[in-house]
């Protein structure tokens, strides 16, 4: 497949010379305005840009720095590393890792090998600008199958869309909105109808994946980021009912190891070309996650080594905080950083979104007491007005370091 064979299954019907061959930006929310944007835009001979809708001056100031930069020559093979898909926008310097039909057409196809689908059907919640959401419409597209967007604050107030196709249907889903869905006793039904329920996008806390797996929900926990065109690892259909808590083994299309560091490396056909406008060649790529192989393959994702906290010399993994914050039953939402600290070099914070009701913060010392060692115990608990949480679920760490360097 070529990139104009992907923009005729897009439904595109023009040729190449009624498209713009210059960089293309596409910045859409409505679903149906983006997929017609984005396949007028593929059937073009540029590079195509995706964007966040909801990005302030920061993202959008480092975006058009971005698009001056001179485009760089085709490869020998022709144009491949065309789509631009963002990664970084809301923890840093946002980059744009550089995909094409074919590290597309090798996730779909390892997808569609693990899981034993010949025609992928989907109900997309997450945003298409984002891999998870993109990828979630691509499998559709690739394999016939049908691909149905629906508005995630009406599957949040209870209205839920029929699953689309004949066949069986997939669904994505962040550990947030997993979460308040489980909330609402209409949801789970509606849930259990699907085949399987992936879950990424961020670290699934033990009291959430009890509570789904008490509601018998077809969940499959997973991994993959925006640099291997989404998930490479995945959980087959059961293990998670079958009290697995790992993100599963490797799809057939990437090989998954750890380096000398315990980091997570990919290799295979979905990793990206490079971060716009540089090339890379290699087709592997060395993580910043942390990780565990068991004897049979399966990935378990321990935290992110740049995330880890070094307080009074000890390390400090923010991710098992927080699954501690929760279990106290006192916080809708959490997030851990480390803030730099004269006495202990960085000191543990906790911080969560304000709202009508305080925590009971005696209550929470009085179980952290017996849950954590008292280095990793919070100095601070922060409540956070404006809560830096995106549409995939991410919390933006550094918008939290930016509120306690302005508090």
């Amino acid at each position: 497949m070529d990139r104009i064979e992907l923009a005729h299954l897009l439904g595109t019907t023009g040729r190449l010379a009624e498209v713009p061959a210059g960089p293309v930006v596409i910045e859409e929310a409505d679903p149906e305005c983006f997929r017609l944007a984005f396949a007028r835009a593929v059937s073009g001979g540029g590079p195509v840009f995706l964007a966040d809708p909801a990005w302030g001056a920061r993202e959008r100031a480092q975006l058009a720095a971005l698009l001056e930069a001179p485009i760089p020559a085709p490869r020998p093979s022709g144009s491949r590393g065309w789509l631009m898909i963002p990664s970084g926008g809301t923890g840093g310097t946002l980059k744009f890792a550089r995909h094409d039909e074919e590290t597309i057409a090798a996730a779909v196809l390892g997808f569609s090998q693990a899981y034993g689908v010949r025609q992928i059907n989907a109900v997309g919640v997450l945003p298409l600008h984002h891999v998870s959401g993109l990828m979630a419409w691509m499998r559709c597209v690739l394999t016939g199958g049908e691909y149905l967007p629906w508005d995630w604050k009406q599957l949040e107030a209870g209205r839920a869309p029929s699953q689309p196709g004949s066949g069986e249907c997939f669904l994505s889903v962040v550990p947030t909105q997993l979460q308040r869905l489980l909330a609402l006793p209409d949801m789970v039904a509606w849930l259990r109808r699907f085949r399987v329920i992936w879950v990424g996008g961020g670290p699934v806390w033990p009291e959430l994946a009890e509570a789904a797996a008490r509601a018998e929900l077809p969940l499959a926990l997973s991994y993959g980021m925006t640099e291997t065109a989404a998930m490479v690892a995945g959980q087959r259909p059961g293990d998670f009912l079958a009290g697995q808590r790992d993100c599963g083994p490797a799809l057939p299309h990437v090989r998954i190891g750890l380096n000398a560091e315990g980091l997570v490396e990919v290799a295979g056909g979905s990793v990206f070309r490079g971060y716009w406008p540089e090339w890379r060649d290699e087709r592997s790529f060395a993580t910043e996650d942390l990780g565990q192989l068991d004897e049979r393959g399966r990935l378990r994702i321990l935290g992110r080594r740049d995330a880890m906290i070094i307080t009074g010399g000890k390390k400090v993994s923010p991710s098992e905080v927080e699954g501690a914050l929760r279990a106290t039953g006192e916080f809708s939402d959490v997030a851990v950083i480390g803030v730099p600290d004269a006495e202990w070099g960085q000191a543990v914070v906790a911080f969560y979104p304000a709202g009508k009701r305080s925590p009971d913060l005696i209550k929470i010392d009085h179980l952290l007491s017996s849950s954590l060692s008292a280095h990793m115990r919070p100095k601070r608990i922060v409540a956070v007005a404006d809560w830096p949480r995106n549409a995939q679920g991410k919390v933006s760490r550094a918008a939290l370091q930016r509120f306690v360097t302005s508090a």
